[in-house]
């Protein structure tokens, strides 16, 4: 009798019966599981950083973070907002020494200065400023400050920080350069020098004042 034929059974054939066998399986592992959970926590959290970051480009919540930062990269301080023309100019309709928004021409008075010894100049260009639009103030030889000792073309003189006007008006005249004085109102002074002959055609003094006054192109989110 074998050692594997069970007592009771010698001599006998027996069978075992059914389709059902045990299988063996590896113990489930703990780590495994705790693994599993912390790649489930770790997908969740990284969904939704992403989500808040999409939030925020298409809603524009960090714009102004970006445009700070854009700012203290560059070393160039923010522009101020815009105000309105009817906030930021006085009642007589001409604009504020101070102001570095470029203004229209009919705010702006200027006078005219002959400081060469050519005659007639000022008057001639007096009246062509007041053809396109500028307010004329006082027409007549330079001071003697100025007189005979302008260079170039022109040399446009206006009040403190009133340089939106300044530049304007040396659109109208091609190699102007301007200066600040102490005066208090907000008139301007369009000084002829000697190598003056006319002022700019309307066509090319339209398109300096349109290059002037271009808006800055917005810098895409995240980038300076």
């Amino acid at each position: 009798m074998s050692m594997l034929t069970p007592q009771g059974l010698k001599g006998k054939q027996y069978r075992i019966t059914g389709n059902a066998y045990p299988r063996l399986g590896r113990p489930p592992r703990r780590g495994r599981k705790i693994a599993l959970a912390l790649v489930g926590v770790l997908t969740l959290g990284l969904v939704s950083v992403g989500g808040v970051q999409l939030y925020d480009v298409f809603t524009g919540k960090h714009k102004n973070t970006g445009a700070q930062a854009c700012a203290g990269a560059s070393g160039r301080p923010l522009a101020a907002p815009e105000k309105s023309p009817a906030a930021s100019a006085p009642a007589t309709g001409a604009p504020a020494p101070g102001s570095t928004a470029v203004p229209q021409p009919g705010t702006v008075t200027v006078n005219v200065y002959n400081a060469t010894d050519k005659g007639g100049l000022a008057a001639r260009t007096a009246d062509e400023l007041k053809k396109r639009g500028f307010q004329i103030g006082k027409v007549g030889n330079a001071p003697s400050a100025l007189d005979k000792k302008v260079p170039g073309s022109a040399q446009v003189v206006v009040g403190p920080g009133a340089t939106g006007a300044a530049a304007l008006l040396t659109t109208q005249v091609a190699g102007a350069t301007s200066t600040e004085d102490a005066r208090t109102d907000a008139t301007v002074d369009l000084v002829i020098g000697d190598t003056f002959t006319a002022l700019a055609e309307p066509a090319q003094a339209a398109a300096a004042l349109a290059e002037l006054t271009k808006p800055s192109p917005a810098p895409e989110p995240g980038h300076c």
